[in-house]
């Protein structure tokens, strides 16, 4: 066994703007003269698709979300996403993940994204931090119809990858996902795929359980020693669901 791809997930792994997109979401709720989101709706909102979010959203407060409704709130929020990123001065990105890319590259590894997040907020943000070519498979949000932690999403990367290099004829167990929410997590497990879990929305200790390498930070991982574990076995043990 092998690594050939490394698959990030967007919000929470590359860009710390997850504030931004429940403070979006409220904002929209607000303007439908629907109540904000509770506590409780936040934390489960979290590594979940806006479609997804916005259609549970609905449904709790008895509101028919119907395609063309949830697309209009999509692309209402994507706009003002837009808005809020073009008023940082500077992007906040984590720390590594310009470095962890270097070692993908350095290892001749293909890269892709797998995110519930719209396409136009992934590309502005991967353009402006200068990353959009590194990243020639991105599999979004308003690219499937259902969210994380359905496997889906990892499952059309891996398809791309293969469409866009035939010769690298890869296989969702060759594939290491970065992931930093439990609904994540489960996507890319249930993909067949090994995970890292970065504890930058979660503690540690809860993805530990659940993940087949943790880190605190990004600037943590050691891409040489995780692609030693790969070739010592033919698959890891299955590690538990968060």
């Amino acid at each position: 066994m092998s690594i050939k791809a490394v698959l990030f997930d967007f919000n929470g792994v590359i860009i710390n703007d997850e504030s931004i997109h429940l403070q979006l979401i409220d904002e929209i709720l607000v303007q439908e003269n629907l109540q904000p989101q509770k506590v409780s709706e936040r934390q489960a909102s979290l590594g979940r698709s806006d479609r997804a979010c916005f259609q549970e959203l609905l449904a709790n407060r008895g509101r028919v979300g119907t395609e063309e409704y949830l697309t209009q709130l999509l692309h209402r929020k994507a706009q003002a996403y837009v808005l809020e990123i073009e008023k940082l001065a500077k992007l906040p990105l984590y720390s590594g993940v310009e470095d962890l890319i270097y070692q993908v590259r350095s290892r001749n590894l293909k890269l892709g994204l797998v995110s519930g997040a719209i396409r136009q907020e992934i590309e502005l943000v991967l353009h402006r931090a200068k990353l959009a070519e590194h990243f020639p498979v991105i599999v979004a949000g308003d690219d499937i119809t259902t969210s994380k932690p359905k496997p889906d999403g990892y499952l059309l990367a891996v398809t791309r990858l293969n469409q866009k290099y035939p010769e690298l004829n890869l296989q969702s167990q060759e594939c290491l996902a970065i992931e930093d929410t439990p609904a994540g997590i489960q996507a890319a497990k249930r993909a067949q795929m090994q995970v890292v879990g970065v504890a930058n929305t979660y503690p540690f200790h809860m993805l530990q359980r659940c993940c087949n390498w943790t880190v605190d930070y990004l600037t943590d991982l050691e891409l040489e020693r995780v692609q030693e574990v790969y070739s010592q076995k033919e698959l890891q043990p299955t590690v538990s669901e968060c």
